[in-house]
């Protein structure tokens, strides 16, 4: 498949992924330039969607690699599985084989447990590597997955070296809840994921909420827009005004009004705290948004 910027173009299309020049022109290099893809930008705005879009695309597999504090190489690259390794060493020992002979049997292909890492390495076509939330890791993990993607290689001591034979397109997220050294930021492009405007947010809606009156979509998009204005523990997902809007059309909604939108808030928001600082603005929110 020849990569070009309407292809790219189209493949998102064809994924129902509204987007932008921007957006377009950063995938498409990724994929040309064969560089990872680093994409910033608060929780929700859609980072996620990007990795799962481009395996879409490429018409291949999505490994995913969801990062965590304390999240080390055997979780990400490999482990070995002990118990089947166990298992084998009974039945060879009971079957009169020495050390020697079983060694080298369980020490094999066959017991690795692999990981994503590791995966995308030794996956025999090209796949899309997702690192998500790569700001959740420790800084310790950042500077080993700097190693692996820089050469797409890795060395097991009972295996010698496994090198990709098709490199991966790799697409990592971060929230910034840290900021990420420079040494991964120099080898990424960058891509700033931020939450859509009205305008595109009701496209979205009306794209992914089959059925929806066009009003409707435009007043939950312009409702959100000045909701995500509001200091909240929990500023709400592009996923979740998916859920509000569908929630909405469940019950019938033509128009929103304030009494709607207390009785729906639970769609929106996940912490109590919010919710009731909210529901005291609804009327204005209501107000602010009718006037975009």
């Amino acid at each position: 498949m020849e990569i070009t910027r309407e292809t790219v173009r189209e493949g998102l299309r064809a994924a129902r992924y509204i987007t932008t020049p921007r957006v377009e022109t950063a995938l498409f290099l990724t994929l040309v330039l064969e560089k990872p893809l680093l994409a910033e930008g608060p929780a929700g705005a859609g980072k996620t969607e990007l990795g799962k879009v481009l395996a879409e695309l490429l018409h291949t597999d999505l490994l995913r690699l969801q990062c965590y504090e304390g999240l080390d190489e055997s979780r990400a690259l490999f482990e070995w599985n002990y118990q089947k390794q166990l298992l084998r060493i009974q039945a060879e020992r009971a079957a009169g084989h020495g050390w020697a002979e079983t060694a080298h049997d369980v020490f094999s292909r066959e017991f690795l447990l692999e990981r994503p890492l590791l995966k995308a390495i030794t996956a025999p076509r090209k796949v899309v590597l997702l690192v998500d939330e790569i700001d959740k890791a420790d800084p310790e993990f950042e500077a080993f997955l700097l190693e692996v993607l820089s050469d797409f290689q890795v060395s097991i001591p009972e295996l010698g070296t496994l090198t990709a034979t098709h490199r991966p397109v790799v697409v990592l997220t971060s929230n910034r809840t840290r900021e990420l050294g420079e040494a991964l930021l120099r080898r990424c492009l960058h891509l700033w994921v931020d939450f859509p405007g009205p305008e595109k947010e009701a496209e979205i809606v009306a794209l992914k909420v089959p059925g929806i009156d066009e009003q409707l979509a435009t007043q939950v998009a312009r409702f959100m827009a000045s909701l995500r204005k509001l200091e909240l523990r929990k500023v709400p997902s592009i996923a979740e005004t998916l859920d509000w809007a569908r929630g909405l059309c469940a019950l019938g909604i033509a128009t929103l009004d304030a009494a709607t939108v207390r009785q729906t808030l639970s769609l929106l928001l996940k912490h109590e705290d919010d919710r009731r600082a909210v529901d005291a603005k609804v009327t204005t929110l209501l107000g602010s948004s009718a006037g975009r």
